[in-house]
């Protein structure tokens, strides 16, 4: 375990709620499991401590993450506690939101939550005490924080009932799946979770990871950790494929989707290629009424953690424009090894309005922020 002394302050930004970034990706996470028992009934703490998880993938005892770089974390973001990465919510402040004068992070809890989990009713359980765990370990002390509604996506009816629990209440920001799941996106079991979520305004927002059991790529478990980096891209490309040619954003035509950790050089030519494909065969899919990337430009948000680096900074330019410079929001991944400084993650040939809306605006205006 890598524990650092005191962050070093020389680099903290001033304060500004009405300019400052809105980080769209913070990884708090549990301590330990028994963070989550005061959230649990006695039978369900009881099954996780005699049975435990069982999640839906290939990693029988370990995370897919180089082990140079324990929990995928910044060697300097071990609390002083001893504790988890962004699990100290002084220790956060201090090296985090402080220092990058930040006035919002939306929170992305990915460990312990439950998520993808083989049992759906513990999924379910445990994915409603993370609500709660989050506002009371996070949010009610920290108001600059929003929470996630963490949701059971594999149970359909489960993550709406879930949704509805947590509606009207603008401590939560987004509601948070990931990006592997067990059918692709856009199939009807997953439409209750987009029901839900459009009838309560809340974005849904796709994490890359997950644990749907099946590979990343068409053909199997991948050799190296940097294959398992790549994919997220691909498996963001399946989702979106789907979600538009299932007929998902003609049937809830108010659904915002933002994609979290994907990268997005590779919308455009997604773009190009579904308009080119649907054009020749949309009579199989008479429910889809637009070219696809119509759909892309109108429903979908994205974070710009990873930022792609090309070597002509016009060709990311281009990529901007296709999109929509409103379609971009700032992530931090903190606190993770490839954290993004918001001071350098915006090239500068974006010019002072694009940078600005991509670090606060373009959050703001999704989330209602204040």
């Amino acid at each position: 375990m890598n524990v650092a002394a005191k962050p070093s302050l020389d680099h903290v930004m001033p304060q500004s709620t009405e300019a400052g970034p809105v980080d769209c990706d913070i990884h708090t996470r549990v301590r330990s499991i028994e963070d989550l028992k005061p959230y649990l009934s006695a039978h369900w703490w009881h099954y996780l401590k005699t049975y435990g998880m069982r999640a839906r993938h290939g990693f029988a005892k370990a995370p897919p993450f180089p082990k140079a770089a324990p929990n995928a974390a910044r060697r300097d973001a071990w609390p002083p506690d001893g504790g988890f990465p962004a699990t100290n919510l002084e220790f956060l402040r201090t090296q985090h939101l402080d220092a990058y004068g930040i006035s919002f992070g939306i929170m992305n809890p990915l460990v312990a939550t439950g998520q993808g989990d083989q049992n759906d009713d513990l999924s379910a359980a445990l994915a409603t005490a993370t609500n709660d765990w989050q506002l009371d370990t996070f949010v009610t002390p920290e108001p600059r924080l929003r929470a996630s509604v963490v949701v059971p996506y594999e149970d359909g009816a489960a993550s709406a009932a879930e949704i509805r629990r947590r509606a009207g209440d603008h401590r939560y920001a987004h509601v948070l799946m990931m990006s592997r799941t067990a059918e692709p996106a856009g199939k009807r079991r997953y439409w209750p979770i987009y029901e839900a979520a459009a009838e309560a305004g809340l974005p849904i927002g796709i994490h890359v990871f997950g644990y749907s059991g099946w590979a990343g790529s068409s053909s199997g478990w991948p050799s190296f950790y940097i294959e398992e980096m790549t994919d997220h891209a691909v498996s963001c490309q399946s989702l979106v494929t789907s979600l538009v040619m299932e007929g998902v954003f003609e049937r809830y035509p108010n659904l915002k989707v933002v994609l979290i950790e994907s990268g997005f050089a590779w919308m455009p030519a997604l773009g190009w290629r579904l308009d080119r494909v649907w054009a020749r065969m949309r009579d199989e899919v008479p429910h889809v009424r637009q070219p696809p990337s119509a759909y892309l430009k109108k429903h979908f948000w994205i974070s710009t953690q990873p930022m792609e680096e090309p070597e002509r900074p016009e060709h990311l330019l281009d990529v901007v424009d296709w999109m929509g410079a409103d379609r971009l929001m700032f992530a931090s991944d903190y606190p993770h090894w490839d954290f993004d400084d918001p001071r350098f993650a915006l090239p500068a040939s974006l010019g002072p309005e694009r940078r600005q809306a991509i670090l606060s605006g373009n959050a703001r205006a999704l989330y209602r922020l204040g």
